[in-house]
């Protein structure tokens, strides 16, 4: 599970034939980079961690959660011997300690099996992902990407992603999502590589 060397040398060829523009954007950044998350349940919860508030933000709260918890780490069992008062002394919001276990305790009762969700095809991941509160489409495209490195994902609504093709492709505005998918068209079946560029793209500051 994960990204292979072989996968992607044929993304990186792919990609730079079919646009220049993402041509161009390799060029700058370099090597592809990402390297798949083995832990599933604790990708999730930082995932949850993350929404609407800053990456700071959420790595202080994850440092705090980490202390709470030690000698144990992150997981199903640790965090079912938590509760909403006890999340919330580490900042966590009530609505997310909410999300929070309503995951661990249908991961704990088998409602949601995250070892097979490897054996699924991404629409089939992100239909089991969904059921639990708190994970929409986006974050279950962020676990594809993520964590299980499905090679073809495209979080069209992702404001990163938008905010990095208005960059990149000189818009005067944020893409709608029919123009997005249309960019995105000749990246497939690397539209995650691709995507992985294009969030490298809000970081450099130079040419691309």
């Amino acid at each position: 599970m994960g990204y292979s060397k072989t996968e992607i040398e044929q993304a990186m060829r792919h990609l730079r034939r079919c646009d220049s523009r993402m041509k161009a954007l390799i060029q700058s950044v370099g090597a592809f980079e990402l390297k798949a998350r083995r832990d599933r349940f604790a990708m999730l919860v930082n995932s949850i961690l993350s929404q609407q508030i800053s990456t700071a933000a959420a790595r202080s709260i994850k440092n705090k959660l980490l202390a709470s918890i030690k000698p144990d780490k992150l997981s199903p069992a640790s965090m079912r011997r938590m509760n909403v008062d006890q999340l919330r002394t580490v900042g966590i919001s009530r609505q997310k300690a909410n999300y929070i276990l309503d995951l661990t305790h249908k991961v704990n009762r088998g409602d949601l099996n995250l070892k097979r969700l490897g054996r699924l095809d991404d629409e089939g991941v992100i239909a089991e992902l969904v059921q639990v509160k708190g994970i929409g489409r986006w974050t279950a495209q962020m676990f594809l990407i993520f964590s299980l490195g499905r090679l073809d994902v495209f979080p069209e609504d992702d404001l990163g992603i938008k905010n990095a093709i208005k960059k990149v492709y000189e818009l005067d505005d944020l893409p709608e999502r029919q123009l997005a998918r249309e960019i995105a068209a000749p990246w497939r079946p690397f539209a995650s590589v691709a995507s992985w560029y294009l969030w490298r793209a809000l970081e450099n500051t130079g040419n691309v």
